[in-house]
């Protein structure tokens, strides 16, 4: 077909071009291993075709072969935990035998279920996802100190699978059968690590709004969009083409903090029980259940990547997670829950000024991976 120049824009040019040459990218196949063609391949994917049905269909299972989450036993349980009506949230952090000291600075700040209650007027209930622990030389003791943890906080949840980085996958059907069986009841269900920091009175204060207007289909998060495999055998994302051949994965928000609602939470379950659970990247496998189903996730703007948040009352004001958080837990909480805080960023004058203070953290010409330039704007 002619195209007449005069008639084509200078931008539709740049499209063309554009369009032509991620597509010869796409089978340039000698340079697959250098990152920037693998990108350009996955987001040419994403963007030209994307359709992840074939996907699907190729990593589809029988469901009369599947013996998993069922396969694993419960080794600590608590069925009780969501016997109220009225969760607002299902808090699911995902956490290592080993880890104590960070679930001990958890229940002391964003996962106190007192506070939320008492102050924030929400219910919300947090729960410890784990395995087994890995070291079989100190299993029996790890495991004594977990139950003689479980007995005083009630707040632990764990199957009988080695709690390694291969086996998050089944970290995250424990968290999607329990919520299924126990707490399908919960309005929201949030799955984040034990290194994040919530902001729970802005999430709260969101979840509570969202909740009045009955939202579903509700994903959100970091979104990664047209990410491609990590195909570097030396990376711990290394994922084998023979595990997943194609060039892109279908849109998945990071691990590390996420909310869904629990329409979200039924239809990701029910994927769950009929995909191939052999990719052991729990977010990408998240996307795909998500993907089966027809559920896109939304990319919220103050949840953070892997930088950490910069240290301010004006990005406090509007944070919602921030990822790297163990030692500084307490002050951030303190800064989090303190009305003077708050207070910086009320009033026309307090909202400009921290307007150009966003702008001047965040908008950097170098990449920080915590929130981006929009965020400052907004």
């Amino acid at each position: 077909m002619y195209v007449n120049p005069r008639r084509v824009k200078k931008c539709q040019f740049v499209q063309i071009f554009a369009t032509c040459f991620i597509l010869c990218l796409m089978f340039w196949g000698p340079l697959d291993e250098n990152s920037v063609v693998s990108h350009m391949k996955s987001y040419s994917y994403r963007y030209l075709i994307n359709s992840y049905a074939f996907v699907n269909k190729s990593l589809s299972v029988n469901r009369d072969n599947l013996d998993r989450v069922a396969g694993y036993q419960y080794l600590i349980n608590h069925k009780e935990k969501c016997q109220q009506q009225d969760v607002l949230l299902l808090l699911f952090v995902k956490t290592s035998p080993e880890n104590s000291y960070r679930r001990d600075m958890i229940r002391q700040t964003w996962g106190n279920e007192n506070y939320v209650r008492s102050y924030l007027n929400a219910n919300i209930k947090t729960l410890f996802a784990l395995g087994k622990p890995k070291d079989p030389i100190q299993r029996d003791q790890m495991q004594k100190r977990l139950q003689m943890e479980d007995d005083k906080y009630g707040d632990l949840i764990q199957q009988d699978f080695l709690d390694t980085f291969y086996n998050l996958t089944h970290k995250l059907l424990l968290q999607f059968s329990w919520v299924n069986k126990f707490c399908s009841h919960a309005k929201f269900v949030m799955s984040a690590d034990d290194d994040i920091f919530i902001h729970m009175p802005n999430l709260v204060a969101y979840l509570q709004n969202l909740a009045q207007i009955g939202v579903q289909d509700f994903w959100i998060g970091r979104v990664h969009r047209g990410s491609p495999p990590v195909r570097d055998k030396t990376s711990k994302y290394y994922v084998p083409y023979e595990m997943y051949p194609w060039p892109a994965y279908p849109d998945y928000t990071a691990g590390a903090a996420y909310v869904i609602s629990s329409d979200v939470a039924a239809k990701v379950y029910e994927a769950s029980q009929t995909l191939n659970t052999s990719l052991y990247i729990d977010d990408v496998f998240m996307g795909l259940c998500a993907n089966k189903m027809g559920v896109v996730p939304q990319y919220h703007l103050f949840f953070s990547g892997e930088g950490k948040a910069i240290y301010h009352p004006c990005i406090y004001n509007k944070m919602m997670t921030s990822h790297g958080h163990v030692e500084d837990l307490h002050y951030l909480w303190k800064q989090a829950t303190d009305p003077k805080v708050k207070n910086i960023s009320s009033g026309f004058w307090g909202r400009t000024y921290c307007r150009v203070v966003n702008i001047m953290l965040l908008c950097r010409l170098y990449y920080r991976d915590t929130y981006p330039c929009l965020a400052a704007l907004t």
